[in-house]
């Protein structure tokens, strides 16, 4: 079996076509998680809304429990 040597690594070492399209995809993935981080806080009226919602599901289901 051959080394890889698709593209080295920044240690040096041989990477083969595979480790290369993998450390491409890591690096998207890194990327859209920083650009979700710094995306900021939800939006709180949003937030505050959807809680309202699941608040009443609750209320609502908890009525047709007790019956």
């Amino acid at each position: 079996m051959a080394a890889g040597k698709a593209s080295v690594s920044s240690t040096g070492a041989a990477m083969s076509k595979y480790d290369v399209e993998v450390e491409a995809r890591l690096k998207k993935l890194e990327a859209s998680v920083h650009d979700h981080a710094e995306g900021g806080a939800p939006d709180e009226d949003r937030l505050a809304a959807l809680e309202a919602k699941v608040d009443d599901l609750i209320t609502r289901l908890g009525r047709k429990m007790t019956i």
